[in-house]
């Protein structure tokens, strides 16, 4: 696992599966205290669109804003342990 991503508001790990490969990613809303893990077609398409908006030298508010995009989808709670 790696953190790709860190934000005040949002932060985003990238999982690799057991063989070296690409597994998925875990985006977590700060604010919420809701996550998310997505894997697959969504995955390949979030990496995409990732590799687009790094490209175009975003700021943290325009990550965040992008990543904002998935707090719907976002049900699992974070808990401390």
């Amino acid at each position: 696992m790696q953190m790709i991503y860190n934000s005040p508001a949002y932060c985003v790990v990238e999982f690799h599966d057991e063989s070296g490969g690409r597994g998925g990613f875990e985006i977590l809303d700060k604010m919420a205290r809701r996550e998310i893990f997505i894997a697959g077609a969504l995955a390949r398409r979030f990496r995409k669109n990732v590799s687009e908006l790094i490209a175009a030298d975003p700021t943290i508010e325009e990550v965040d804003d992008f990543l904002s995009e998935f707090d719907g989808l976002m049900q699992q709670p974070v808990s401390m342990h």
